[in-house]
């Protein structure tokens, strides 16, 4: 594959990534977008509060990254979370319904996943496969 088949996508309006990688990378009608933690996107700072706050804020710039694409959490086919503690589960999946499983929309597949530590001393991250079309 060379590199014009793939296409960058980084707003301003999602946090900055913080190594060698794009926010999102557009291939065809699909959307992978890198893990996204709990980052202010004016400061890059981590925001203070828990696993509720952390989570909304994720899922916000998660939003962000897809407005950007063209796209919305209705286009989102798979995600995978990042937990430091298992016990925040039902916390994060409370907040996670709201935004990728509304009355009326198919949840996206998911994998959640405890992992030591990650970036920045977040608690949570997540990642993202998003499909223009879901249809066919």
């Amino acid at each position: 594959m060379s590199d014009t088949n793939k296409t960058a996508i980084s707003p301003k309006e999602a946090p900055a990534a913080i190594g060698p990688y794009s926010q999102a990378v557009r291939v065809g009608d699909t959307l992978f977008c890198s893990g996204q933690v709990a980052l202010d996107p004016a400061t890059g700072n981590l925001i203070h509060g828990g696993i509720q706050e952390q989570t909304t804020r994720v899922l916000e710039n998660i939003k962000a990254v897809l407005a950007a694409a063209g796209l919305d959490m209705v286009h989102v086919v798979k995600t995978t979370v990042f937990l430091t503690n298992m016990a925040d589960f039902a916390a994060m999946n409370e907040i996670y319904g709201r935004y990728l499983a509304p009355e009326g929309v198919v949840p996206p597949a998911r994998s959640t996943i405890q992992v030591s530590a990650l970036p920045k001393g977040a608690i949570v991250e997540i990642e993202v496969i998003a499909k223009e079309s879901t249809e066919g």
